[in-house]
């Protein structure tokens, strides 16, 4: 029994550890990040302020609005979707921070009945 208890101790300890974030650190900013197409590495740079999200990659500039819903979540919707499959909200979650960069998950803000939740992860370093 003692030996039981001093198992289940730790355990309970180690379930009650939450990752700390500091999301408010990141709502504004420049940041970089990096992607990959066709099995090539590229780096991207963004400029987020608390109501736009300005995108810079590939010599291309892309805009969107940004509705926070918390300190650590929020939706982007393009100002001018070129298609259909741009015109779609993208729900992004703060999973984790350090000192200059977070962790992010992504995935379609509204569940397309047709196709599978597809949930994405990156990581976005501040540069300002």
């Amino acid at each position: 029994m003692r030996n039981l208890l001093s198992l289940l101790l730790p355990l309970v300890f180690f379930n009650c550890y939450q990752t700390e974030r500091h999301c408010a650190d990141f709502k504004t900013g420049t940041f970089e990040f990096t992607y990959t197409i066709d099995n090539e590495e590229k780096t991207g740079t963004f400029v987020r302020t608390e109501d736009y999200n300005i995108d810079f990659y590939e010599n291309k500039v892309d805009s969107s609005s940004v509705r926070w819903i918390n300190d650590c979540e929020f939706v982007l919707k393009k100002l001018n979707p070129k298609h259909k499959n741009e015109e779609k909200a993208i729900h992004m979650k703060i999973i984790s921070t350090t000192e200059d960069a977070y962790v992010f998950e992504y995935q379609l803000a509204v569940k397309d009945a047709f196709q599978q939740r597809r949930v994405e992860k990156g990581v976005a370093k501040k540069i300002k």
